[in-house]
């Protein structure tokens, strides 16, 4: 029996690496696909203290947003210029293409360039671009301060969704996942673990096929001010997001998702003080997975390669904890994690995963 239909997980989500050159402008290619949002940091080098650049291209190529920070969106020309057919071409700011310095880059797919106004919910986006068949959607939308909805087109319940306000005081990256359940909700740009339930975040209604709730809070419903929304579908085979508990053993929790992962990132959700953790399946190419970044700050690239405190294993079928860390399988906590495939377990063509 076909266990997914996306057999070829790097037409909707892939990982690049590149050295910076400096020069203006620079192309960064290969993908198989054209892709719509681009999540860039450096690895190392005088650069290392610089923060994750965010650009999608709803919001327009030259738009960023620090996801480690609050900031405003900037508009920077010397950054990510323009989305081609199989990557994206960039100028030499120092975030992504300073000279010697390592990067990374997570790409994904989302629908058509901009994408066209959702009309689904009270509020109707400004754009929002989707693909319902990796489960991804972007869309931008201008708060009323009044309880709302608002459509994000995918056609399947979201398992997650991010949201950030563009301009004004607060720019928190607020996450709902659905493992922390209706009106719960964590950042992506600080450590604190999952907050307690606020109706004024989504007036304390879960998510449907069609809309996301949004309560009065100014994070995410500001009147007046421009707000981006990343939602994400669980796909089978592709994309998986849950939760599970830590044992504290050096032998630590294996998490099924399905697929031979390509991207994870992770988070301590019952407790505060642990970082977003970051690993991929390009910094490390075998098991042990030993390079790691952190969402919620700039700092560099962690390598681990000579520490049995902080490693994980991408398998066939999911991800094995293979320590007793506090960040990662903390005695009885429970930590959340979003995961995307490099290949699923079996696909459509009945061909399986093998492990690295």
């Amino acid at each position: 029996m076909a266990y997914t239909t996306i057999n070829k997980s790097i037409d909707y989500f892939d990982t690049k690496l590149w050295t910076g050159n400096n020069t203006d402008p620079t192309t960064i290619s290969g993908l198989n696909f054209q892709p719509d949002m681009v999540w860039a940091k450096a690895r190392s080098g005088s650069y290392e203290t610089q923060d994750h650049c965010m650009n999608d291209a709803v919001r327009g190529a030259n738009k960023i947003l620090r996801v480690n920070q609050t900031s405003q969106e900037e508009t920077d020309d010397n950054n990510l210029k323009s989305f081609t057919s199989d990557g994206w071409t960039m100028g030499n700011d120092g975030k992504i293409n300073q000279a010697s310095t390592t990067y990374v880059g997570w790409a994904w797919k989302a629908g058509t360039g901009q994408g066209s106004s959702n009309t689904d919910g009270s509020i109707n986006t400004t754009y929002t671009s989707v693909n319902t068949t990796a489960g991804f959607s972007i869309s931008t939308y201008t708060g009323t301060g009044a309880n709302a909805t608002i459509g994000h087109g995918l056609g399947a319940v979201p398992a997650v969704y991010i949201l950030r306000r563009l301009n004004g005081a607060n720019g928190t990256w607020l996450m709902y996942h659905q493992s922390l359940g209706i009106g719960y909700h964590m950042g992506l740009n600080n450590t604190t673990g999952q907050n307690t339930n606020d109706a004024t975040y989504a007036n304390n209604t879960a998510p449907t096929n069609q809309v996301v709730t949004v309560g009065t809070w100014g994070d995410v419903n500001a009147n007046g001010s421009n707000f981006v929304m990343y939602a994400f579908a669980e796909k089978t085979g592709y994309s998986k997001f849950g939760s599970y508990k830590g044992n504290g053993s050096s032998d630590g929790t294996f998490i099924y998702t399905g697929f031979k992962p390509a991207f994870l990132i992770l988070k301590r959700s019952s407790a505060s003080g642990n970082n977003w953790i970051m690993y991929d399946n390009k910094r490390d190419v075998d098991n042990v997975a030993h390079h790691r970044l952190h969402a919620d700050i700039s700092n560099s690239e962690v390598n681990t390669s000579s520490d049995t405190v902080n490693n994980i294993d991408f398998l066939s079928n999911g991800i094995k904890i293979r320590n007793s860390g506090e960040a990662w399988n903390h005695s009885g906590s429970t930590f959340i994690y979003m995961a995307f495939a490099e290949v699923p377990l079996v696909g459509s063509n009945n061909v399986p995963s093998t492990a690295r």
